[in-house]
């Protein structure tokens, strides 16, 4: 296992750590450990960039990584009621839906590659930057009511901005089930079968227009 894989280990190792801090009121060693677990991820991403680290394990570990370090503490500090409730609640669902429609693809066989937008990715600092304060002004005993006000009608607000948060594509060349078809292909048409069925429709025509020799004519009264 690379070095890169490791460190991305280390930090989801590092979550249930991080919920024991909070809830048990050590907020500085959560603070520490949060800044801890957001320099590694730093440092993960230079060095499978750098050195030609990156690996396909790699790219579903680190999303996952943040996603449960995100969710976790968010969850621990609306538990200790640090952080609104249905602030907490919005996140997460948000988090959840995109996790299912993931594990959805696999499921049926048609996995997708999840491209975050912009929206996504602000989205996600914005988290980042909220827990780290709320953390700080736990552990310190800042007083910060304005600051932390403005950042939970930003988090708010970019976790429900109608923009689709991810643009997801299918993994493969392969034609969805339902677009399949089992029938043999048509045979080519070849260049004078028009003509020829043109010529025969034409001859019906005629025929049905044609009387027969045996009918005449019934005699005037």
């Amino acid at each position: 296992m690379s070095i890169p894989n490791l460190i991305t280990l280390a930090r989801i190792l590092a979550v249930p750590v991080i919920l024991w801090a909070i809830t048990s009121g050590e907020m500085r060693i959560a603070f520490a450990l949060f800044l801890a677990a957001g320099l590694s991820d730093l440092i993960d991403g230079f060095l499978a960039k750098r050195f030609g680290m990156a690996t396909e394990l790699g790219a579903y570990l680190d999303p996952l990584a943040d996603k449960a370090m995100i969710v976790s503490i968010y969850v621990a500090l609306g538990i200790v009621e640090a952080m609104p409730r249905w602030l907490v609640i919005l996140v997460v669902s948000r988090d959840i839906m995109i996790v299912s429609a993931v594990i959805l693809s696999w499921l049926v066989d048609r996995p997708v590659k999840l491209k975050p937008l912009t929206v996504s990715k602000l989205n996600t600092v914005a988290q980042i930057i909220f827990a780290t304060v709320v953390l700080a002004a736990l552990a310190f005993r800042w007083e910060i009511p304005l600051v932390i006000n403005a950042l939970i009608g930003l988090v708010a607000v970019l976790t429900l901005v109608p923009t689709p948060s991810v643009v997801a594509t299918r993994t493969g060349s392969a034609k969805p089930a339902r677009l399949r078809s089992n029938r043999p292909p048509k045979p080519p048409i070849s260049a004078s079968a028009p003509g020829r069925a043109v010529a025969r429709t034409n001859g019906l025509i005629r025929s049905t227009m044609r009387l027969p020799a045996s009918i005449s004519t019934p005699a005037s009264a």
